[in-house]
């Protein structure tokens, strides 16, 4: 099991800046991909961005230039640093941890984040 722990949101201007915090614990080891969806009021859940256990990152078109996923291996902790804020990003944002190896595959989610851009 996998257990995964988010804090950062919070209400902010557009244009401003907030960073996310997803720190995981349990049987975390192995090829795996954390990443962070988000999902609005009366919208599907989306995806935002993900990282790889190597390294490799991919991208919602909408938040490319302004949002960098990373992740430190040693604290077992993915960020979501987002700037440039607009109210369209305002959502619930999630964590996600899906483990990959063919023997050992799983997927887990948090509880989930507030994110609210003003204008």
């Amino acid at each position: 099991q996998v257990q995964l722990v988010e804090s950062g949101g919070g209400l902010v201007q557009a244009g401003g800046s907030l960073r996310l915090s997803c720190t995981t614990s349990g049987s975390t080891s192995g090829i795996n991909i954390s990443g962070w969806y988000r999902q609005a009021p009366g919208k599907q859940r989306e995806l935002v961005a993900s990282i790889t256990s190597g390294g490799t990152t991919n991208y919602a078109d909408s938040v490319k230039g302004r949002f960098t996923i990373s992740r430190d291996n040693a604290e077992n902790t993915v960020y979501l640093q987002m700037n440039s804020l607009k109210p369209e990003d305002t959502a619930r944002y999630y964590c996600n941890f899906q483990k990959l190896a063919p023997w050992d595959r799983g997927t887990y989610w948090g509880q989930g984040t507030q994110v609210t851009v003003s204008v």
